[in-house]
Order: C-alpha cells, then structure tokens, then sequence
C-alpha cells in the first residue's frame, strides 16, 4: 500500500509537509544546523516515529487480545553524530498504564519491538528502550 505524501519550503529552513489526508506539519532545522529549532526537525521525526510507531502497534496488539490498556506513553531522546551527520542513537522509555499480568505485558513489549520503523532502522541506529508500568 502506498502512502502519498509532499512538501515543499517556506523559508531558508522551513518546510511543510503535507499527508495524502490533507494534515500538514511544519518541519524546521534544529538550532545546531542552521534553524531556529522551532518545530521538529527531519531527524526528530524519524526518532519520534519509532516512539510513536511502537505505541500504536502494542496499543493495537492489546485491543487485538482484549488485554484492558488505559494507555501507553513515552518519553524520546535523539543524538545525533557528526560526519557524516545522522542520528546514532535514540533512547526511548514506553510507560504501559494497565493492569495486565507480567506474562501480557512481555507480549505487549514484544509486539513494540517488532513495530515498522524500528525494524527499518535496522542496524544502523543505535536503539536503547525501555518498559515501565505506568
């Protein structure tokens, strides 16, 4: 399935982005590469998508077995590495608010690990994650 998906700049370090659905979102350089840092930066939203992207399918995986969730949040931090510039390693902790048993809670954090963006990053980003209960 594809998605589409386009932007275009607004600025010397602007950009928005646009979803097939019509939702757009503004995308800036961070401060250390030229940008003011005022919204995300492209590298942000790569990082942020595997927080996000984790959520969604252990949320989704729950509802799937009937295992009561109130929620799921995380906490993200990026660090990028120089030349040549990219994101090195990305620490995420997922907070899993639910009174499910240790078994179902291995099982939630197993289906997170196996969510698309982590599995696309592949090797070449350091990822270091953890499961808390809410």
């Amino acid at each position: 399935m594809a998605v589409q998906m386009k932007g275009r700049t607004t600025g010397p370090t602007t950009i928005e982005l646009e979803h097939e659905s019509g939702y757009k979102i503004a995308v800036n350089a961070p401060k250390d590469n030229g940008g003011d840092g005022s919204s995300f930066s492209p590298t942000d939203l790569c990082a942020v998508s595997l927080g996000a992207c984790g959520s969604l399918i252990m949320r989704m995986y729950a509802d799937g077995k009937g295992i009561a969730l109130r929620g799921i949040s995380f906490e993200l931090k990026k660090e990028m590495v120089a030349n040549p510039r990219r994101i090195e390693r990305i620490t995420v902790v997922f907070r899993i608010d639910s009174d499910c048993t240790d078994l179902e809670l291995k099982k939630i954090e197993a289906a997170g690990r196996a969510c698309p963006v982590r599995i696309t990053l592949g090797s070449c980003v350091e990822v270091v994650e953890s499961y808390e209960r809410a």
